[in-house]
């Protein structure tokens, strides 16, 4: 027979663990530290020195495992160091009236590189099974002039088992912008480094089509990247909603890691030079995009992300 103080324990333990997942948002002077159900998940980086636009790194599955590379790269072992620009979640295209916001480092420095650069946190928003941030970005020429005022809503949600990131854009056109035909571009993920196909990684579409041979420059609703990482089966799904321009989007999905949707690269992609795939936005005309990201265990089978897919669809 349990003592009263056993029986108020195990009370205790059994709400506790009836307590949904929980999301906590913690702001600091240039970036927002997430955690879910009191485990790191990532760092929302919206600013500060030698940063030219904000990106999410590391993004963790529920087990804590990273599945970004690191930011520099080359601070893990054996860890590749190529394209460095690639660096964490971010959106960036390479070509937004002539200027680049995709291979944008700062060093060394180019004059055709463009800067988003943090304008105003609006509100951060965290405590129960979800957490938003939203901010407010403006796109900068190399000569610091404002050409697009973004306003972006980022959402993170708790589950005992997936690690899910809404990303919700409104670009607005200062003056008239021209997106530019670009494979370079455009919502993208670098991802660890033995997720990629010389290692344990398996990139796959919405309609089964499998390795970056068969992937890249396709359309498609999503896109899979999944592999072992530090010893445990794990994928990251990346979504385009339906509400997006040019929906379903091209991929610039590559075996080294690279996990990118690009609406815009049409020439290379269908490696035909006649086809156009820029995008004009006149003066105060806005651009839309909605995307969802998916850490899971196991590949895109077991994580049943086609059923998560039809689910975001809906939304």
């Amino acid at each position: 027979m349990l003592s009263r103080t056993g029986t108020l324990s195990s009370l205790l333990l059994a709400c506790a663990l009836a307590l949904p997942a929980q999301v906590k948002l913690t702001r600091g002077q240039d970036r927002v530290a997430i955690e879910i159900d009191g485990r790191p998940f990532a760092v929302f980086i919206v600013g500060g020195s030698g940063v030219n636009r904000p990106y999410l790194y590391p993004l963790r599955s529920a087990s804590g495992k990273a599945v970004t590379r690191s930011v520099p790269p080359g601070q893990l072992p054996g860890e590749s160091t190529d394209h460095p620009h690639q660096a964490g979640l971010f959106f960036g295209p390479g070509d937004v009236n002539g200027f680049n916001y995709w291979a944008n480092l700062p060093s060394p420095p180019d004059p055709k590189n463009g800067r988003i650069v943090l304008k105003k946190l609006v509100s951060v928003k965290s405590g129960g099974p979800s957490g938003v941030v939203e901010a407010l970005f403006d796109w900068l020429s190399p000569d610091g002039k404002p050409i697009l005022a973004e306003s972006r809503k980022t959402t993170f949600y708790a589950d005992p088992k997936l690690r899910t990131v809404d990303v919700d854009l409104d670009l607005t056109a200062v003056e008239k912008v021209v997106f530019g035909d670009t494979k370079e571009g455009t919502f993208a993920m670098r991802l660890a480094t033995s997720l990629e196909e010389t290692h344990s990684g398996k990139v796959v579409n919405a309609q089964g089509a499998a390795g970056e041979k068969n992937v890249w420059g396709k359309r498609s609703e999503w896109v899979d990247y999944s592999g072992v990482v530090d010893g445990e089966p794990l994928g990251v799904a990346m979504m385009d909603h339906p509400g997006n321009p040019r929906h379903p989007t091209y991929w610039h999905a590559r075996g080294y890691g690279l996990l990118a949707a690009n609406p815009f690269g049409l020439h290379d992609f269908l490696n035909d030079k006649t086809q156009d795939g820029s995008m004009t936005v006149e003066r105060g005309n806005h651009l839309r995009f909605r995307y969802r990201v998916i850490v899971h265990p196991g590949d895109h089978q077991a994580a049943r992300i086609a059923e998560l897919y039809r689910k975001y669809a809906a939304e």
